[in-house]
């Protein structure tokens, strides 16, 4: 059983699956309280399911592309085998995670995709660095800057631990605490060999919509 906020067909609005139809499974839980979260009824709200029911409604909407995201996924241990289940059926599985809990368990046949926390964030020092060692070619890292102060740490954090040689990563302005442009500049400017990311779904549908 997994305590589900919400199930729902969408276009993926960010990391490199950006534009494809994806069936987004929502956990219920977070252990963390950052700053800008735009998904706080996750903290709370949701019911138990079991994994057939989960199973079946994603398999309804016929897409091969799933993202596991929260909250944080990895609260839940049964998380794993339900991404285990999806990657033997065939899907392109995606998990959303703060880092702040260890990969070491996660399907290797799954694309993770670590949002590492900046200081504006409210949860600085969250991420666990021993997820490094549980990395692949098709993991990605995600940084979403509020702040100057926030582009230099990410730039520092990555240029540390080699990501921009290993990983695609990428830079997301804080919705509406930032202008995209002023991001866009910031990237060219230093010289970054980071990826701007915008969260689409926001451009397309209101921001404050759920489902979407």
């Amino acid at each position: 059983m997994l305590k589900i906020n919400e199930i729902f067909f969408s276009i993926q609005g960010e990391t490199t699956y950006a534009g494809l139809p994806t069936v987004f499974v929502r956990t219920t839980g977070c252990n963390l309280r950052c700053t800008y979260c735009d998904t706080t009824y996750s903290y709370y709200e949701g019911e138990k399911q079991d994994l057939e029911t989960i199973l079946k409604e994603i398999e309804r909407h016929r897409t091969p592309y799933v993202c596991i995201t929260g909250g944080e996924p990895l609260l839940q241990k049964e998380v794993h085998e339900l991404m285990s289940i999806l990657c033997d059926r065939g899907f392109k599985v995606s998990l959303e995670t703060s880092g702040s809990r260890s990969c070491k368990d996660v399907d290797p046949r799954v694309k993770i995709i670590l949002d590492v926390k900046t200081p504006d964030s409210g949860a600085a020092d969250s991420f666990l660095l021993e997820n490094l060692n549980f990395t692949s070619e098709t993991t990605e890292f995600k940084f979403v800057i509020c702040s100057e102060t926030d582009f230099n740490w990410a730039e520092q954090f990555c240029r540390q631990h080699d990501l921009f040689e290993k990983f695609c990563v990428l830079y997301s302005p804080s919705y509406k605490e930032i202008e995209p442009r002023w991001l866009a500049e910031k990237i060219l400017h230093q010289n970054s060999s980071a990826r701007l990311q915008l969260q689409l779904h926001k451009y397309i549908w209101n921001a404050e919509q759920r489902g979407v």
